[in-house]
């Protein structure tokens, strides 16, 4: 087994397989609620079962939305722009984040004050903080998976 290098041709760098990718995803979900429901419970002096059930709930509905979100931009870029998704310039790859994460904030924050039981102005304050967070907290763990699951050839 070989770790893959950065020089090699990309046409011949192997990819995460679809299975490593459900692996790598499920990891990541299960680790944030982890954090950041006991967090949560802890601040907001909610108790474990209600804070995990949140989390959980918005888990699953960033992981529902971020594939449509996803798909949508990627169709709306193609037939505006007659590109695909991997040639997109690096603006429109800020667009497309900032567009990812401002529509999970509206998806999200009703869930928030629903199973939170906030109101809208404190769980759209608590969803800009998660959402900071996550960034966060995405980089550090795709850091980390990188490093002990490496992407290998044969």
């Amino acid at each position: 087994m070989q770790v893959a290098e950065k020089d090699e041709n990309p046409a011949t760098i192997p990819l995460r397989s679809p299975r490593e990718r459900v692996v790598q995803a499920l990891a990541y979900e299960g680790i944030a609620i982890a954090v950041f429901a006991p967090a949560y419970a802890l601040f907001f002096g909610r108790d474990a079962t209600g804070s995990i059930a949140l989390f959980v709930a918005l888990s699953a509905a960033i992981f529902l939305w971020s594939p449509l979100h996803n798909f949508a931009f990627d169709l709306a870029e193609l037939r505006l722009c007659g590109r695909c998704a991997s040639a997109r310039p690096q603006r429109w790859r800020v667009v497309h984040a900032l567009s990812l994460e401002i529509s999970a904030v509206i998806l999200t924050t009703p869930i928030i004050m629903a199973m939170g039981n906030h109101g809208f102005v404190d769980a759209l304050s608590l969803d800009v903080v998660l959402t900071v967070a996550a960034v966060g907290y995405a980089y550090l763990f795709h850091l980390a998976y990188d490093r002990f699951r490496p992407v290998v050839s044969a």
